[in-house]
């Protein structure tokens, strides 16, 4: 039996106090490269983008710098600075709808990914801006598919990842997510409308169960071998299942983090839960600057403490209530319809969720 030792891959979807969770990984400067969410710039702004968010919104595109992503340069960057950090363990934090056609679409592989459709009279993929005959979006894209794969990465790919997962109750991220999208935020942000796709939930499920089908990911859970036996981290084939809810996170970083990183293959120190040097200052204004508005609070950080009061549950009414005087009684209606339609496949991930 072999330890893994592949790049960390920490899906997640928005709000999930996942930026926190990464500066505790960004401080082992000595063993791991951090990765803040690289996909974005495919899936947003680039020749392959998934989202329609800027899509009538070029000037925009051009301004972000990544109007050319795509997939490929996205994971050409990782071997590249794997190159350059010899030694170091690649640790990506990501949204795992970057990975996802949007609503429900169905996927097929990223032109830049070379997986042309046979038949369309070509032999590489147009990665351009039009590869579905048009001049505008790209999506969807004149390549294959990979049967039940629902991202936008082959499978072969996908398996050089070691899969984990984050996840909270979107009563509380999507409406932090919702504040983002709105004034005064939005002009900060750069996100100026709230869409419901991006609450990331469905998408975060769908590669969850496809990894885990495909045998990339368990059976087993943190702490168990494959016939439920206390395991030492080994594996042997599929990674252990390894998902953490952000709250479960908040009330004990000590005991959470020590879970994951024996899950992982990390050594846990109890230092990794502070950062305040300037260097770690300075490092994370750097890594989160292409996201303004979205991660101040844990810019400013400078540590991970058990909060020392847990957040109650409200009741529905007390929530509308709160959301409409906050964004009114239309944002207060969008965020519980978003709440309803994902909550459901939250619960679903949750049974996974790792114990200290």
């Amino acid at each position: 039996m072999t330890m893994s030792y592949k790049p960390i891959f920490v899906a997640t979807h928005p709000r999930a106090c996942s930026t926190a969770f990464e500066r505790v990984f960004m401080t082992q400067r000595d063993t791991l490269q951090c990765f803040h969410e690289p996909f974005g710039d495919a899936f947003y702004y680039g020749s392959e983008r998934l989202s329609t968010r800027y899509e009538h919104d070029q000037e925009a595109r051009d301004r972000s710098g990544l109007s050319k992503s795509t997939y490929q340069a996205i994971l050409d960057r990782f071997v590249q600075e794997g190159a350059e950090h010899e030694g170091k363990r690649l640790f990506i934090k990501d949204m795992a709808y970057y990975l996802v056609p949007p609503n429900g679409n169905p996927a097929s592989i990223a032109p830049s990914l070379g997986r042309v459709k046979r038949g369309v009279g070509t032999t590489q993929a147009s990665i351009n801006g039009a590869t579905n005959g048009t001049t505008h979006a790209p999506y969807p894209y004149a390549t294959d598919t990979e049967p039940n794969n629902p991202t936008v990465i082959p499978r072969d790919i996908l398996g050089r990842f070691h899969f984990t997962f984050l996840i909270r109750h979107p009563r509380w991220s999507v409406p932090s997510y919702y504040r983002c999208t709105v004034p005064p935020l939005d002009t900060i942000t750069g996100f100026s409308k709230y869409m419901p796709s991006e609450a990331g939930y469905n998408e975060l499920r769908r590669v969850f169960d496809y990894l885990r089908s495909v045998g990339q990911i368990g059976p087993r859970s943190p702490g168990q071998d494959s016939e439920g036996h206390p395991s030492n981290g080994e594996v042997t084939e599929g990674v252990e299942v390894c998902v953490i809810d952000a709250d479960d996170l908040l009330d004990n970083p000590g005991g959470i983090l020590q879970a994951y990183c024996k899950s992982v293959g990390i050594k846990y120190d109890p230092d990794m839960l502070k950062w305040e040097t300037e260097e770690d200052h300075n490092q994370a204004v750097q890594a989160f600057e292409k996201w303004t508005g979205f991660h101040e609070d844990v810019i400013n950080s400078k540590d991970l403490k058990p909060r020392l009061h847990k957040k109650k549950t409200m009741s529905v009414q007390d929530e509308d209530t709160e959301w409409a005087e906050k964004f009114g009684e239309k944002g207060a209606q969008v965020i519980r319809e978003t709440i309803d339609a994902n909550v459901k496949d939250y619960e679903y991930l949750k049974k996974f969720a790792i114990k200290a």
